[in-house]
């Protein structure tokens, strides 16, 4: 028996019908042939429950520990990878006056350091000492909000050898990169016309007088630091310094050299400005004072306050503190652990969890995360979720570590597909509060820029969420999106790779390239895609709505060359390099599937049909 053809793949007549109701994203009450009633067992019976079930907890939440240090150390390879070239690019500040730029950069940043956290405290940095306008902000932004999807996409291909589990955790994973790019798509031509979040924030703070806070605690890091601490320390200082094209050493390292320093005094020469009419020396934060007034210059010693190191680190500090290795080589190093770590780690809590979700456990936890509130509240269930993710968001600080971890629980279906997005457009929130509060810590100068570029990452945020779902229609167009990639996952593994590659690394690099070497090159490919894209999606919409309206030769894609309409000339290829073959054992929930949509009038838990089932013919379709 062949694979179940999704719903809209145009299947006509019953069988749509059929497939439509073994919808492979609907949750399930499997019926656990094994489950027996907590008073029907023995005292020694539920004795060894108690033990088994508490261990399997234990074993889960130590698995999930692990799985985020893992998530903390990956991110970790990556500043120490790509850390100065993350830093790099913002030195040619021209480029960034080019927002399509700027949005790019964005991307590839975060996808560079695996932290939108990092990424937008360098933006805000920048901005804070006038490197760049607050205009010039929103588009680096708007890019770390795509940039930050990347983790939890990365962690959905961890699930992709079971092909059901794969289908529903990388639609679970992709849902938010959709919902990013269209807030994106809508969003920045409407800033880049009006000044819509510019204009808004400034407004906001306007007539306030804020004091300088502290930055709150990291709960995150208080619970994986003394793991992760134990492996690596980066050194983000060279990041920022990189950035603001300050002066760095030129054996600077990614990775922590010294572990203590002390205060140092230098001095330098450096030309300083004095008002012709009071000779008063005019400082750098006051530099907006000038105006028409008349000023001159003088070269002088300037004395500057330093940290010199005095200490080297060693091995009883972190594991690759002077080891004399690259930082390519220990990025590589890390990022080899942290991968095989994570793969592990959640297999491990995959199957663990498997196992304990079964008979009324699994329908009790699946009724509470997805039911919604009894008629007429039942449309707050979704707004609830939005801040039941931006709470949760909020205390890991984290949006990466919240996707990653219940991405999974999609992908063994605990949770649905539509209570992942509201969770998903909860945890967006969450991490710009993050924000908030570190601008807030800013010192006084600096204060108003950084405090108005994060209050322009939450209400881009805020506004993304008010368009896209409130309204039903709307909401569903991540969702079908989603489902479209998961259900080309399913059925060709390896565009999952291809997608991540393209999506977050070769598209962004190439638009970066023709910015680079000429603006109207740039624009030039812009439109050419955009005169791709539009009639697709157009034509797409058409075929799917009003069929029969459209000429017979326009109601499918056949009159394309096959390459260009289908992945399977490509699945020769891709799918010999992934050794993939279809249909070698079905899993058992899509058996139940297809025995409980086959075999209505069984009814009975004895009857299963799974001998005949599991090992038909892959060529026989339904």
């Amino acid at each position: 028996m062949g694979d179940i053809v999704p719903a809209d793949t145009g299947v006509e007549g019953g069988q749509q019908k059929s497939e439509k109701e073994l919808d492979p994203y609907e949750l399930t009450e499997d019926y656990d042939y094994e489950y027996q009633r907590w008073n029907d067992k023995t005292m020694k019976e539920k004795i060894q429950a108690v033990i088994i079930g508490t261990t399997k907890l234990i074993v889960v939440l130590g698995c999930l520990y692990l799985f985020i240090c893992s998530l903390g150390l990956m991110g970790s390879a990556f500043q120490v990878l790509a850390g100065k070239t993350a830093g790099d690019i913002f030195t040619k500040n021209e480029i960034l006056s080019n927002p399509i730029t700027g949005l790019i950069i964005g991307i590839l940043v975060t996808v560079l350091v695996q932290s939108s956290s990092t990424s937008t405290s360098i933006f805000i940095t920048m901005t804070s000492v006038d490197l760049i306008s607050v205009r010039s902000g929103v588009p680096l932004i708007m890019g770390a909000n795509i940039g930050t999807s990347v983790t939890n996409t990365i962690v959905s291909l961890t699930q992709s050898a079971d092909r059901e589990e794969f289908r529903r955790s990388f639609a679970g994973a992709t849902i938010h990169d959709i919902f990013n790019l269209l807030c994106v798509l809508v969003l920045l031509p409407i800033e880049l016309i009006f000044h819509y979040l510019e204009k808004l924030t400034g407004a906001i703070l306007y007539g306030f007088t804020i004091e300088t806070g502290q930055k709150p605690p990291d709960l995150l890091k208080v619970l994986t630091k003394p793991l992760t601490s134990k492996i690596i320390s980066v050194n983000k200082t060279v990041i920022t310094y990189a950035a603001l094209d300050q002066y760095l050493e030129p054996d600077s390292s990614m990775v922590k050299i010294w572990c203590e320093r002390d205060d140092a005094i230098i001095y330098r020469n450096e030309s300083v400005k004095y008002f012709n009419d009071t000779g008063m020396r005019i400082m750098d934060n006051e530099t907006d004072l000038i105006g028409n007034r008349s000023v001159y210059s003088l070269t002088e010693e300037v004395e500057h306050k330093i940290k010199v190191g005095t200490r080297l680190c060693d091995m009883d500090d972190f594991l690759f503190a002077n080891t004399g290795i690259t930082d390519a080589g220990v990025g590589a190093i890390l990022l080899i652990i942290s991968l095989v770590a994570m793969c592990i780690c959640l297999t491990g809590m995959v199957k663990l969890l498997s196992s304990m979700l079964k008979g009324n456990i699994a329908r009790i936890i699946k009724k509470v995360i997805n039911t919604n509130f009894p008629y007429p509240f039942g449309w707050l269930t979704g707004y609830l979720a939005i801040l039941v993710g931006a709470g949760l968001t909020f205390l890991v600080q984290s949006s990466s570590v919240f996707t990653s971890t219940i991405t999974p629980l999609v992908g063994i279906g605990v949770i649905s597909l539509k209570r992942m997005l509201p969770l998903t457009l909860g945890s967006n929130i969450g991490t710009t509060t993050t924000g908030l509060l570190a601008a807030l810590a800013s010192s006084g100068n600096k204060l108003h820029h950084a405090l108005q570029l994060s209050l322009c990452h939450f209400f881009f945020n805020i506004t993304g969420i008010l368009i896209w779902y409130p309204i039903p229609h709307m909401r569903n167009i991540p969702i079908k999106g989603a489902k479209a990639l998961g259900n080309k996952t399913a059925k060709h593994r390896w565009f999952a790779v291809v997608y991540l590659i393209f999506v977050f690394f070769l598209i962004p690099t190439l638009v970066l390239g023709l910015s680079i070497a000429d603006e109207w090159a740039l624009w030039g490919f812009l439109i050419a895609v955009a005169l791709v894209l539009i009639p697709v999606i157009i034509l797409s919409i058409l075929q799917s709505k009003i069929p029969k309206r459209l000429p017979e030769k326009l109601r499918t894609w056949e009159f394309l060359p096959l390459w260009m309409h289908s992945l399977k000339p490509y699945s020769s290829l891709f799918g010999n390099c992934c050794s993939c073959r279809k249909n070698k054992r079905r899993t058992s929930n899509q058996i139940k599937k297809e025995v409980n949509g086959l075999n209505h009038e069984h009814d009975s838990p004895e009857f299963t049909g799974m001998d005949n089932i599991a090992y038909e013919n892959e060529n026989t379709s339904l």
